[in-house]
């Protein structure tokens, strides 16, 4: 098993969807990438940062999932990032309502010592400098993992490629990668992506699923039909954690291996939009994984007779 670092926001939201709404509750990119991938019951580390207006409960609840908070720093003064949106029918569209960086915006994530030997690293949705600190404090990563969005091309994208010519894997959705690429075509897309830097490029399609592209080939992952969803909210980064975790727990990079790595991130994304917030998959049992796997695998799989 490799040792994975996490990096990205640990978050207040405040969320309205068609189906009810909340005050604010526990979120962030790295709070749902670090619940994911503590169900591979990895070695891993929470690297962001609070204000002393975040619950104590919540730190020892990430912490009990396994996952390493020294650090994650708490501002005394300072308050925790917040964001607040709204949901259009559709689900997904959204509005974002108010956005409060705070002790974001002048965060600088220090890997802790023990964990700066990683072989894996998940950096989560933030400024590309702040990312380039990360990958900077790593020692000889295997692994390196990125998220990102069209808010950072479009204000940030000289530091961004930096960043993407640096790491090994990309995901982005398919509205990001048409215009980080300037190509319609998904194919064409991920090809002059890959010539940026990364050797891997995932383009999540929300609820259509997910592809990954590699020079060996493409795989496409389905998301699975749910009869409910109450909130998209940290689907995507609950992909990357069950992508990251996967990866993490096994040790192959390999693009047999990506393939399977796709199908658990997608499968643990799944949970995520069932209820409000991180309120999912606080509790998610590995009994309930391996039967969502199973629908999963009874989803695609089938025999066909060529003649």
């Amino acid at each position: 098993m490799s040792k994975l670092v996490i990096v990205g926001t640990v978050a207040f939201d405040a969320i309205e969807t068609p189906f009810g709404k909340t005050d604010k509750i526990l979120g962030g990119a790295a709070t749902y990438i670090g619940l994911a991938a503590s169900k591979f019951d990895v070695d891993g580390a929470v690297v962001s940062v609070v204000g002393g207006d975040f619950p104590q409960e919540d730190i020892d609840m990430i912490a009990s999932k396994g996952l390493d908070v020294a650090g994650l720093e708490v501002v005394k003064d300072g308050k925790t990032f917040f964001w607040s949106g709204k949901y259009h029918n559709d689900m997904n569209t959204r509005d974002t309502l108010v956005t409060e960086l705070n002790t974001l915006a002048d965060f600088n994530p220090v890997v802790p010592e023990h964990y700066q030997d990683s072989e894996v690293v998940m950096l989560g949705n933030l400024h590309p400098l702040v990312q380039l600190s990360v990958i900077d404090q790593m020692t000889n990563p295997k692994l390196v993992v990125l998220d990102t969005m069209n808010f950072w091309m479009d204000c940030a994208l000289e530091d961004l490629m930096k960043v993407i010519a640096k790491v090994d894997v990309i995901t982005i959705n398919d509205e990001e990668a048409r215009q980080l690429s300037g190509e319609y075509s998904l194919v064409n897309a991920a090809k002059k992506i890959r010539a940026m830097g990364p050797s891997y490029v995932v383009i999540k399609k929300g609820e259509h699923g997910a592809l990954l592209f590699h020079d060996e080939g493409m795989f496409f992952a389905p998301a699975l039909p749910l009869a409910e969803v109450f909130d998209p909210t940290g689907a995507g980064d609950t992909f990357a954690g069950g992508f990251t975790g996967f990866l993490a727990k096994t040790g192959n990079y390999s693009f047999e291996n990506m393939k399977t790595a796709i199908i658990y991130g997608s499968a643990l994304a799944s949970f995520c939009v069932e209820k409000f917030g991180t309120e999912r998959m606080r509790d998610l049992s590995k009994k309930e994984v391996y039967h969502r796997l199973q629908q999963f695998k009874n989803l695609t799989q089938f025999d066909i007779e060529l003649t």
